[in-house]
């Protein structure tokens, strides 16, 4: 489930922050990081993603 999660953040990261915390601080960070630059809400989604 990891990987679909991963694979979601990477095309869309505040959808994969989502589907891993909900709407928690780290979705409403992501989408600031993600409209700042799109890379960074790629990393921040991976990061947390594999985080837990």
């Amino acid at each position: 489930m990891d990987l679909i999660r991963i694979i979601v953040a990477i095309l869309l990261p505040p959808l994969g922050v989502f589907l891993q915390v909900g709407f928690a601080g780290a979705f409403w960070l992501n989408i600031l990081l993600t409209l700042l630059g799109y890379i960074p809400g790629i990393v921040h989604a991976v990061w947390i993603i594999a985080k837990r």
